[in-house]
C-alpha cells in the first residue's frame, strides 16, 4: 500500500520528537521519495504540511531543512504551551474528576518513560517524554489541542538540542509522574501548578545566550581611531623657522616672547 503525504509528515514529526533529526537537517525531496517508495509530488504536499505547521522550512534555492529556531522563537514556543497545557488542566478541573480509562493510559505511558529510562535508546526516551504532553491533552478530552501541541513539542525538542538543554530526563520522568498524581486524587490546581513548574524548569535548563549587538563588529571597525603614536607629519621651512623661534638656543627676546 503506498505511503500518503500525512504518514510521512507523522513520520518526521517522531524523528523530531526522538532528536534523531537535528535543527537544519536538510530534507531532500528525492532522498525521501526514494526512502519512502513514492513520488515526489507525495513528498512535496508533506513537507508543505509541516512548513505550514512550523517544523520544517523551505529555501527557493536551498530546499527543505528542519527549522533552527530563533531565542525569540523558543520564548515563544514555551508561551505557546504554557498557556495551552494549564488551560486543559484547568478546563479539565471545571467539569469534574478525569476519567479512569484516561488516568489508566497516562499511567500506562509513564511505565513507558520509566522503561525508556533505563534502556540505552535516546531516541525512544526522548519521544515518549514529549509525547506525555500530547498523551494528556488527549486524555483530558481536546484531540485538536493535542494536534497543536504535537507540533510545539516537537518545536521545543528542536530547541532544546539547538540551546543544549542540560535538563535531567529522569526529573522530567518524576515531573510527569506528580502531575498524574495530582489530577487522580481531583486536585487540579496542584496539577496546573506542577505544569507550570515543569514547563518553567525545562526552558530554564536551556542554555540561551544573552542577545548581542547585531552590529558590534562592524560598530568597532568603523570607530575613529584615536592613536597616540602618530608618526609626526615631517616639517616645512615654514615650521622649521616656528621651532627654531621657540628653541633656547635662538635669541633671548624671541624665546621670551615664546614662553608668554
Amino acid at each position: 500500500m503506498a505511503i500518503s503525504a500525512s504518514e510521512i509528515s507523522a513520520r518526521i514529526v517522531e524523528a523530531v520528537m526522538a532528536q534523531k533529526l537535528a535543527p537544519g537537517s536538510r530534507l531532500g525531496e528525492q532522498q525521501l521519495a526514494m526512502l519512502f517508495d513514492c513520488s515526489r509530488t507525495i513528498v512535496r504536499e508533506a513537507l508543505t504540511r509541516l512548513a505550514a505547521r512550523g517544523i520544517v522550512t523551505v529555501s527557493a534555492r536551498r530546499g527543505w531543512f528542519v527549522i533552527e529556531p530563533s531565542q525569540d522563537e523558543a520564548r515563544e514556543a514555551f508561551e505557546a504551551r504554557r498557556v495551552i497545557e494549564l488551560g486543559l488542566i484547568r478546563s479539565a478541573g471545571s467539569t469534574g474528576k478525569i476519567e479512569k480509562t484516561a488516568l489508566r493510559q497516562l499511567k500506562a505511558h509513564l511505565q513507558r518513560e520509566k522503561a525508556a529510562l533505563k534502556e540505552s535508546d535516546v531516541g525512544n526516551r526522548s519521544f515518549l517524554l514529549g509525547d506525555f504532553h500530547v498523551c494528556l491533552a488527549e486524555c483530558l478530552g481536546n484531540t485538536l489541542l493535542a494536534d497543536t501541541l504535537r507540533d510545539y513539542t516537537a518545536r521545543t525538542t528542536l530547541i532544546a538540542m539547538l540551546y543544549q538543554s542540560t535538563h535531567d530526563a529522569v526529573q522530567s520522568c518524576e515531573d510527569h509522574v506528580q502531575i498524574v498524581a495530582a489530577l487522580e486524587r481531583g486536585d487540579h490546581a496542584a496539577a496546573e501548578a506542577l505544569m507550570a513548574a515543569h514547563i518553567g524548569t525545562v526552558q530554564s535548563a536551556l542554555r540561551v545566550q544573552a542577545p548581542t549587538d547585531p552590529l558590534a563588529q562592524l560598530r568597532d571597525a568603523l570607530a575613529p581611531l584615536h592613536n597616540t603614536n602618530a608618526v609626526p607629519a615631517p616639517k616645512t621651512k615654514k615650521r622649521r623657522k616656528a621651532a627654531d623661534a621657540a628653541s633656547p638656543d635662538s635669541d633671548s627676546s624671541t624665546y621670551l616672547g615664546a614662553l608668554l
